[in-house]
């Protein structure tokens, strides 16, 4: 027959620790990581808030809180041309965006659904042109705007941004179509409903979260990008907001205050979109990159 433990037994045994339980030691190493991680990540943007609202001669300087000011702004608003800067960036953005959203999200639906000849040969293309890096591709791209007029003209960038976001946006929103079942299409065809009725009547507003990925890249694509823009738009009143960073810094130097306003000041739409697009973009790339 069999004893029970003593109490000096069971107090010196050692303690079971569960499956996914950490020890005091390491729970406290993750939190420090974290912690790290969280400064490392937010110190930048928090660098540019606070030197944007300190005077010039204090732009250099690690005394932050010495003379808040919003002078930066006021002048950044009123002796330059960032606002003709931010409508061009608006007007480029926002075309962008609703092409590249319709255009992916009909090539995406096409290629998920129907058969063609050369479909894989479209597919192979969409796929090899996100292999190229930008400095190669500056010098055809210019060329052929030129041929075509295009060069320093909200068209031309919008065409050549499309050329970025098109392909990525395409392969994600066919593996998207992928996961809605064919049913639903076959259901639109009992119903009477034409291939594009079925497209834009049933699967689109299944497809949001593809959709507000979709937007949410394209429009990233064309309001940060800085070397089509600086190579394709001359002249302060055609730049963009990235062309017009530029101008704030020479060969003499850096107009710190001015140029950190005008960073916040643009990070402010594209954060806005986040905020917009945020609770469908997990749910559209994983949903997205289910199959391919």
């Amino acid at each position: 027959m069999t004893t029970a433990p003593s109490p000096s037994e069971r107090h010196s045994a050692p303690k079971v620790r569960l499956r996914g339980e950490r020890s005091p030691l390491a729970s406290t190493a993750l939190h420090l990581t974290l912690v790290v991680a969280s400064v490392i990540a937010v110190f930048p943007v928090l660098w540019v808030l606070l030197t944007s609202l300190k005077p010039a001669e204090f732009a250099t300087t690690t005394d932050f809180f010495k003379e808040t000011t919003i002078e930066n702004y006021t002048k950044l608003l009123q002796n330059t041309k960032f606002l003709t800067w931010f409508g061009n960036s608006v007007v480029v953005a926002g075309l962008t965006t609703l092409v590249g959203v319709i255009v992916s999200a009909s090539t995406g639906y096409a290629v998920s659904r129907f058969r063609f000849p050369g479909k894989r040969g479209l597919m192979w293309t969409l796929l090899i042109t996100q292999m190229f890096p930008v400095a190669v591709l500056i010098v055809p791209i210019y060329n052929i705007m030129a041929g075509m007029g295009l060069l320093n003209k909200p068209a031309g960038l919008v065409i050549t941004y499309l050329t970025i976001s098109v392909p990525f946006c395409a392969w994600m929103m066919k593996g998207f179509f992928d996961t809605i079942p064919r049913e639903i299409d076959e259901s639109g065809q009992v119903d009477g409903l034409t291939p594009f009725g079925t497209f834009w009547r049933l699967i689109l507003p299944l497809a949001k979260p593809g959709l507000a990925v979709t937007a949410f890249y394209s429009f990233i694509t064309a309001w940060g990008e800085v070397a089509y823009a600086s190579a394709f738009m001359v002249g302060e009143d055609n730049l963009t907001l990235a062309g017009g960073l530029q101008l704030f810094v020479n060969r003499y130097g850096a107009q710190w205050g001015p140029m950190t306003a005008a960073s916040v000041l643009i990070a402010i739409p594209a954060a806005l979109v986040f905020l917009f697009a945020q609770k469908h973009l997990v749910t559209g790339m994983s949903a997205g990159a289910v199959k391919g």
